[in-house]
């Protein structure tokens, strides 16, 4: 069993010098009650107009990602990784503009921003663990080797996650290598086989989360994540992420192209 990860005290309007050097040794933190179950139940609702809306249209792609979709637990057609979802509802717009995202740009420093039109905007995630998922776990990767496979030098990256549903680590869910955001390029590029491996690591890391938490991991570090032991309904994740990035700005839109990455989107299921 991965060892927990203790959560730091709630996020405020500036961090404090122990949430600093707490990421700054290890690469993630861990903010409980970041949101109410009430605003988490407002999102999910949001997400799912989303959802009805593109497989209505028979959308494949958002500004050039394509949509995940897959099955749930009763057999309706979902999306299960959806990019871009600010763009498409007001109410997820409107969540991104809290005054405490702001905070954790400090993390990043002169010239953060929330990728909110960069990378993959908003990306919802939702797991659940049945025969016709497509969406189960995760292998190890990091994130911050997309920008090798575009050809560009890694620049401070951050993922913000804010957690839709509770999360005990003993029914699988995300793993991180703490510590590995200060690793070299080789074992960045190495350390692991890329999405193929999602074997457990002795020294991997896991969270006890609660809808409404908030977590930031350094996308240097590698993470993956687990699938569930539980099947059905008991199996659902849903979790949300948006990029903390820095350097030269880099809008997506419909016509931008998919990135080569993407073509390894098989290989998560």
């Amino acid at each position: 069993m991965a060892r927990i990860i203790e959560s730091s005290s709630p996020l405020s309007d500036v961090l404090s010098p122990e949430q600093r050097s707490f990421f700054a040794e290890h690469g993630i933190i861990h903010f409980p009650g970041f949101i109410s179950r009430e605003a988490v139940a407002q999102i999910w609702k949001a997400v799912e107009e989303v959802q009805e809306r593109w497989i209505s249209e028979g959308r494949e792609k958002i500004n050039g990602v394509p949509i995940k979709f897959g099955n749930d637990v009763d057999g309706r057609r979902i999306v299960q990784r959806f990019a871009f979802a600010n763009q498409h509802h007001p109410v997820l717009a409107e969540f991104l503009r809290d005054p405490r995202f702001e905070v954790l740009l400090d993390l990043v420093g002169p010239g953060a921003r929330l990728g909110i039109n960069e990378k993959d905007g908003l990306v919802v995630n939702h797991y659940v663990n049945t025969d016709a998922s497509k969406f189960t776990q995760m292998g190890w990767h990091t994130d911050s080797v997309r920008d090798l496979f575009l050809g560009k030098r890694i620049l401070p990256m951050l993922n913000v996650g804010i957690h839709l549903d509770d999360q005990d680590p003993l029914n699988g869910g995300l793993r991180l290598l703490a510590g590995t955001h200060e690793q070299n390029i080789w074992n960045m590029l190495f350390k692991k086989k890329y999405f193929m491996n999602n074997e457990p690591d002795a020294h991997e890391v896991a969270f006890q989360i609660k809808a409404g938490d908030l977590t930031v991991h350094d996308g240097r570090c590698w993470h993956r994540v687990e699938r569930s032991r539980l099947v059905g309904e008991a199996s659902r994740r849903r979790v949300m992420y948006i990029p903390i990035i820095a350097g030269k700005y880099a809008p997506k839109s419909d016509s931008s192209p998919t990135p080569f990455y993407h073509r390894f989107q098989h290989l998560v299921k």
